[in-house]
């Protein structure tokens, strides 16, 4: 008698916990389709290009599908060429590069919307130890084309210059060559896809020198001043430090669903006023000069 009594009680207690979870699992289903609801957006989008972008359309990817639920951002890198040639495909939603369209050459341009999101300043870097903080921009021209090759030829230690430079189509590397080596080519190096694997070899290789988005400086390599300019957000708004390019994310024609609520979203004051500046980058509207696509610079 006692084990049936036994028995029955269990069997109300698993029932009871059974029903609750389904009650708990419909509360999660209706909170879901509420929220899907009040954004009236839902799907999924790929946005591909520029590696120094990447991080910060990462970051406010992953607060974006916090905030919808029901909607999915795919973010992958491969080089603002890369960006622009797979937006000009029609094979993605948004190609995410660090040029203009129009300086890309086999890209038309016409047919691509240029959705600024934000501006982030490059500097050259060095390994911590080089013993060297500033170069004039003869110096880092004669660096890049091989006609410096010892540090102590700058005052520095006395250590073997390594070149690392960024693969072909790298938006960073034709900013870089266009703005910090006047258009120079740099001597034939070891060339590298990301921005974090450069990063990680400028820290490492006694001697190394390259270059990087500020959005990627830390403390495991050491940024170079340029005629006595430092390489700072402030010094990059006033276009004092001239090598600093917008970051773009392009559409093949007028965004739209969720292509649309996510490039409005990264306009947005919470990204621009939290994660645009967190992440080493600058807001569009802290900037008091523009530059168009053919190089020209204005006051706003």
């Amino acid at each position: 008698m006692k084990k049936s009594l036994l028995a029955i009680f269990s069997l109300l207690i698993v029932l009871a916990l059974a029903a609750c979870g389904s009650e708990s699992s419909q509360a999660d289903n209706k909170d879901t389709e509420s929220k899907e609801k009040d954004s009236g957006i839902s799907g999924s989008i790929t946005a591909v290009g520029s590696s120094a972008l990447q991080p910060l359309v990462e970051a406010a990817a992953q607060q974006f599908m916090g905030e919808n639920a029901g909607t999915t951002i795919n973010v992958q890198g491969g080089g603002s060429g890369t960006g622009l040639s797979k937006i000009s495909e029609g094979a993605v939603d948004i190609g995410n590069s660090d040029i203009f369209a129009e300086e890309k050459q086999g890209i038309d341009a016409s047919q691509l919307v240029d959705h600024k999101v934000a501006v982030v300043g490059i500097a050259p870097v060095v390994h911590p130890e080089v013993g060297v903080k500033d170069v004039s921009k003869q110096q880092l021209i004669d660096i890049f084309k091989g006609k410096i090759k010892n540090w102590k030829e700058l005052g520095g230690a006395d250590q073997e210059i390594a070149v690392i430079n960024r693969a072909e189509g790298s938006g960073t590397r034709a900013t870089f060559e266009q703005l910090a080596l006047d258009g120079a080519t740099p001597v034939a190096t070891q060339e590298q896809d990301s921005s974090g694997t450069v990063r990680q070899i400028v820290s490492e290789t006694p001697g190394a020198i390259s270059y990087l988005a500020f959005s990627y400086f830390d403390e495991s390599i050491q940024p170079l001043f340029i005629d006595g300019k430092e390489p700072n957000q402030a010094s990059v708004e006033t276009n004092d430090w001239e090598v600093w390019a917008y970051q773009h994310m392009y559409t093949n024609g007028k965004p739209e669903g969720l292509t649309k609520a996510f490039l409005d979203y990264m306009v947005s004051d919470d990204v621009q006023n939290s994660i645009v500046t967190e992440l080493g980058y600058l807001p569009i509207t802290g900037m008091k000069v523009e530059r168009d696509a053919k190089g020209n610079v204005t006051q706003k």
